[in-house]
């Protein structure tokens, strides 16, 4: 069927609901941007547009959204997504699509054209895995799909890379070396192209010298890492044993030995912490020369086991969606305030951005030196603005965003042959 598509985002630009024209609104919903969503979905439905609404958020709160929308897809969309499409064009589109994830990812490369990509530093992105093997308690992923990791054919991967012709890439894979064996194919492959690219790990990677010299060799120049705690009893806490605080410092030297940045990503609020946490977190990562030091808020998104266990205990402030961004606290810490949280968190962003500490660390840097004090000042920036922006909602960073403005929608144009 012929469509003609609108990619809309309020990262880069606010939408009006009122004189956007279409005749099928779809909006990707993350649990922070849930209530701006429904706010934008009530108008549409006022005017006769039909929603509808999916992402992480829809699901994993599905009865929270169903108000909110004309129909729901839950989890994947790329068969659904087609099929709702059919159904929408026969006058017979359903309130609900679920869709099973196939045997492997083996689906249509993804078409950059429809983004507003002068906007963004860069439409670069690919997708060669999805999924974790893991189940860390506050994280999205496991509660919305799974412990299983789904592959793209690496022939297919490959491909989209040379389409796209550029040499500069982001894997946004939560775990892209997850699956040891097709890893080492995958960077195999990417060698020869003589790309350079960031993408995500865990902890394990290091511990295993075959795998991380590939990592190096195929074009990795920087990695992000859940790090979470420097505390051995707070990762038990949220089932995260493998990673080694003892073992942080000697991670950070070997990345760097294959010239990998890292991004270190550490999470405040576990229980059992007490104040002194902020201070002792950010003065390790800048003993250890972190190239990129961040910090959020533990945030128990709905779904998540996190989530379910402060449910049951009671310490839920609320469910204001808005506020479950990684940057405010939602729960009763077990050992502070919640104040004390948000004022210790603000803590750790200014001291390890501080115009010395930033010199500390960017000494021993992997980064190229231009880079690295380009996102450094970015941070420092962030660290002194945090009212201004949010943070995360999957455990990973997500882009610096202005709070309330982070909603992607696709637009089926009015008047359209579909």
């Amino acid at each position: 069927m012929d469509i003609e598509l609108i990619c809309l985002d309020e990262g880069i630009q606010t939408i009006d609901p009122e004189t956007l024209e279409a005749d099928l609104v779809g909006m990707t919903v993350i649990t922070g941007s849930a209530p701006r969503t429904y706010e934008l979905a009530s108008v549409f439905r006022r005017r006769k547009i039909p929603v509808v609404l999916g992402g992480p958020h829809i699901t994993l709160a599905p009865d929270d959204a169903a108000p909110h929308a004309d129909a729901l897809v839950i989890g994947w969309a790329e068969l659904s997504w087609p099929r709702l499409l059919r159904d929408w064009q026969a006058g017979r589109m359903e309130a609900k699509y679920t869709e099973q994830p196939p045997h492997i990812l083996d689906i249509p490369r993804p078409d950059r054209s429809v983004l507003p990509s002068r906007h963004y530093l860069t439409d670069s992105v690919f997708e060669a895995t999805r999924g974790c093997v893991f189940k860390c308690d506050f994280c999205v992923s496991p509660s919305a799909w799974g412990q299983k990791v789904w592959k793209k054919p690496v022939a297919n991967v490959v491909a989209d890379i040379r389409a796209h012709g550029k040499k500069r890439l982001i894997f946004v894979d939560l775990n892209l070396t997850a699956d040891r064996q097709y890893a080492l194919e995958l960077f195999d492959a990417l060698t020869p192209l003589k790309v350079q690219w960031f993408g995500l790990a865990t902890t394990m990677l290091v511990n295993d010298a075959e795998l991380l010299e590939a990592c190096a060799e195929s074009g990795c120049t920087g990695l992000l890492m859940g790090l979470e705690s420097i505390d051995t009893a707070s990762l038990k806490g949220i089932n995260k044993s493998f990673n080694k605080p003892e073992n942080y410092a000697r991670l950070v030297e070997r990345l760097h030995q294959k010239r990998i940045a890292l991004q270190g990503c550490f999470v405040f609020g576990h229980d059992g912490e007490t104040p002194d946490v902020f201070e002792r977190t950010a003065r390790f990562a800048v003993e250890a020369g972190i190239d990129l030091p961040r910090f959020a808020i533990s945030t128990p998104f709905p779904g998540t086991p996190l989530h379910h266990r402060l449910k049951a205990a009671g310490r839920l402030l609320h469910e204001d969606w808005s506020l479950y961004d990684g940057q405010h606290c939602v729960f009763r810490p077990s050992d502070m305030t919640p104040e004390e949280l948000e004022l210790g968190t603000e803590i750790a962003w200014k001291m390890t951005y501080s115009l010395a500490n930033s010199f500390r660390r960017l000494r021993r840097t992997a980064a190229p030196l231009p880079i690295a004090i380009g996102t450094n000042l970015a941070y420092r920036h962030y660290a002194h603005n945090l009212k201004k922006f949010y943070t995360c909602d999957w455990g990973l960073a997500q882009p610096l965003l202005p709070k309330t403005e982070w909603v992607e929608t696709a637009v089926l144009g009015r008047g359209t042959s579909l």
